[in-house]
């Protein structure tokens, strides 16, 4: 199955855009594999839109030559041998979102041509597609082409959420679907988002997740998507909520540039791994207002993971927040107490019964990973 997993890389839309070629994607590989981003977990290099020139007479669509002289499938061969996964752009109408050819009409022969350049993943856009044109079809067709084009590519739809994609995306074939406009590297960009999707992932589950858009860690208001940037804590808020919902991690920034602040929130281990849990749950919510929310997350091996973000921007409202435990499925008149661990910085926090409250200052967030402590496992710490 492909995308048991969210998927992890990077993509070039929102640092560079139209600004792409050859050596900047090699460059980029290169960087993401001597900066520990592979070995984390990001594992595609995605070209998105701005990459081809106009059909031949025959439809065969040609990557533009000046900007990739030795063509794709030289590049694919050298994302490869990083030990990475080649990722590439199309779109389900004529044109693509910055006017160069999409694959309607072409849909078949297109996902051949990406099989035999050797891609592993296909971002699918939704510019310039008919009025009155079945969507529907359209991804269906795609999913349907790449699923016989002999060779295992991932598909990414992405239609910004035109016509609910929640509740269809993944009976159409899609591996992850974006289900929100285009994120600009802002705070109100990324919590927009947040309340946007955050009770729209039931869905998520191995083999299809709902795609929150790319990360916009360390671009400090550099690149296309530039909006006046994010503080630290913001970015870090930002990585813990696409983290916790289950959202594909796909970076944004250029790898080469990143900060070794933003470097050590975007390889944070423990968020890492809540995204990438081995039973790959949803999160479900438990008390959520415009200010602030708290949520849940079945982990395997029986934990479970607690998060709470405060997304008021004024800077006097700290909020004091409680999570109740039974609303975990952890009653306390069973003796049952939680362990809890605080994701970002591996800290033990200590042991609670019933319930936490936490202080919580404005655009900030607890996120607090919990296992269940018995009182047979409280006797068996006293033995040892």
């Amino acid at each position: 199955m492909l995308s048991v997993k969210p998927i992890m890389g990077w993509n070039s839309w929102n640092t560079f855009a139209a600004q792409i070629n050859e050596k900047l994607i090699m460059e980029m590989a290169d960087a993401i594999v001597e900066k520990g981003y592979l070995d984390a977990g990001y594992e595609y290099i995605i070209i998105d839109d701005c990459w081809a020139r106009k059909r031949r007479v025959n439809g065969k669509l040609d990557p533009n030559p000046e900007k990739f002289p030795h063509g794709m499938k030289y590049l694919a061969d050298y994302v490869h041998s990083k030990g990475l996964k080649f990722g590439i752009y199309s779109c389900a109408g004529s044109i693509t979102c910055a006017g160069y050819p999409g694959s309607y009409g072409y849909e078949y022969d297109d996902a051949k041509m990406f099989a035999s350049w050797g891609v592993d993943y296909l971002k699918y856009d939704f510019c310039n597609f008919s009025e009155g044109g079945d969507k529907r079809n359209a991804y269906l067709t795609m999913a349907m082409a790449l699923r016989n084009c002999g060779r295992d590519i991932v598909f990414a739809a992405c239609n910004w959420g035109v016509g609910e994609p929640a509740e269809w995306m993944r009976s159409h074939g899609a591996h992850t679907y974006r289900s929100t406009g285009d994120i600009r590297d802002s705070l109100k960009s990324f919590t927009d988002i947040f309340r946007s999707q955050y009770t729209n992932i039931e869905g998520n589950a191995p083999g299809c997740y709902n795609d929150l858009d790319m990360l916009i860690v360390g671009m400090r208001n550099k690149g296309h998507v530039g909006a006046g940037g994010c503080t630290d804590e913001e970015y870090l808020m930002h990585f813990a909520m696409w983290a916790f919902l289950g959202s594909p991690l796909i970076i944004g920034a250029d790898i080469r540039k990143i900060d070794s602040e933003c470097a050590k929130i975007l390889l944070n281990k423990t968020l890492i791994a809540l995204n990438q849990d081995d039973e790959c749950r949803p999160a479900f919510p438990l008390r959520c207002t415009e200010k602030y929310y708290t949520m849940a997350k079945i982990l395997d091996k029986g934990k479970i993971a607690m998060a709470i973000f405060n997304i008021n921007e004024d800077n006097d409202w700290v909020q004091n927040i409680s999570v109740v435990f039974n609303d975990l499925g952890v009653p306390s008149n069973k003796g049952l107490k939680l362990r809890l661990t605080d994701a970002v910085t591996g800290e033990d926090i200590g042991i609670y019964e019933d319930g936490i409250w936490v202080k919580v200052p404005p655009t900030h967030f607890k996120i607090y990973v919990a296992e269940i402590i018995t009182e047979d496992t409280n006797q068996e710490s006293e033995n040892q």
